[in-house]
């Protein structure tokens, strides 16, 4: 289990505050999609997923002394998956130190969610010092990413993605029709009376994914203290639970739920929805990753984020539904626009949580 200190916990604040500058329109999901979509993918704004992940390759290759990336791969029943992994270091030859901060950050679960694989690429492109968080101090900023390792997964789910890009824009499923955030083992494979197999199949038993079984692998290894996992389709910062009406008892709670509220209050003017993810969106979830991450991985701060969501969109235009089609909506959300600089807002959150 990853033990937060006291001395370092606010270090979560800047790689979090990227996230949740980026929530603009709260959308209210139709469970039942009708599996068209009228708006097609802009090749001017997204790009494939070939492209984006040549795109990190190579920023990986410019940039060693910070970034590193290995490609995992798994199969089960003659179903292949591979998931790259981008690790970040301020100083690379430290990034096995245990005493930093461990931040596990994935993109891309659901293959419909475009955004959040170009968000990702926003991010390693910050962390690598190629673009810049505005009215920044570069010196706080390094000091404070010296105490961090952050491990990237920009697209968990390619084979989900290419099916996207092939023209199939409502789907989420991976490569054989199996909901990857709902394979995980906590409460694996309770249906509600609103099931829909066509949006979360659980597979044929938890960790039946090979997608699943690296992050899985991933995450017990690298035993974070963080985790973020995200997603769009609405505006909101969510933590456990996703499987039950409540959130959990004790301390970590608390934690949690006092950084999601200053998040809320800085980054979102207090429009986000926040809480647990199944006492907020209005269904449970049975089988998700961040439950396994806080129930098992013993993950002290497990979150997922919802960045994006259009409330205009018919239901039976599932690409607008979870993606930007506009220039300056994508350009938000993507992390183009300044983000929250470090000023009074940055402290106020420091101290909150220098205090729990």
């Amino acid at each position: 289990m990853a033990m937060i200190r006291r001395r370092s916990l606010s270090l979560y604040y800047i790689p979090l505050s990227i996230f949740a500058a980026c929530l603009p329109i709260f959308v209210n999901c139709d469970d039942n999609l009708n599996r068209t979509s009228s708006t097609p993918i802009n090749r001017d704004l997204y790009h494939s997923s070939g492209d984006l992940m040549e795109m990190i390759k190579n920023l990986v290759h410019r940039h060693p002394d910070k970034l590193s990336m290995e490609t995992i791969e798994a199969g089960n029943k003659g179903y292949n998956a591979e998931i790259r992994v981008v690790t970040y270091c301020h100083r690379r030859k430290d990034s096995d130190d245990r005493s930093k901060i461990r931040i596990l950050l994935s993109f891309g679960q659901h293959g419909r969610e475009l955004i959040t694989t170009e968000l990702a690429l926003r991010i390693l492109s910050i962390l690598s010092e190629e673009q810049f968080l505005p009215n920044t101090n570069p010196v706080s900023l390094n000091s404070t990413l010296d105490e961090l390792v952050i491990k990237v997964v920009p697209m968990e789910n390619l084979n989900g993605r290419k099916l996207v890009e092939e023209g199939d824009l409502c789907e989420r499923r991976n490569g054989r029709g199996v909901d990857l955030n709902r394979n995980w083992s906590v409460d694996w494979g309770k249906k509600e009376k609103d099931y829909d197999p066509y949006e979360e199949n659980p597979g044929t038993a938890p960790f039946s994914e090979p997608e699943s079984q690296i992050m899985r692998k991933l995450a017990l290894s690298f035993d974070p203290h963080i985790w973020v996992n995200v997603h769009s389709g609405m505006e909101a910062l969510f933590m456990p639970y996703d499987h039950k009406n409540t959130t959990p008892d004790g301390l970590p709670s608390q934690r949690m739920r006092r950084l999601l509220e200053q998040l809320n209050k800085i980054h979102c003017q207090k429009r986000c929805m926040i809480g647990s993810g199944g006492g907020s969106v209005g269904y449970l979830a049975h089988g998700t990753a961040t439950d396994y991450m806080f129930n098992v991985v013993r993950v002290p701060m497990s979150f997922t984020f919802e960045i994006y969501g259009d409330s205009a969109a018919s239901s039976k235009d599932c690409f607008k539904m979870f993606n930007p089609t506009d220039h300056s909506t994508f350009n938000m959300n993507s992390g183009q626009r300044p983000l929250q600089p470090m000023g009074t807002s940055g402290y106020l959150l420091m101290n909150i949580l220098m205090d729990t």
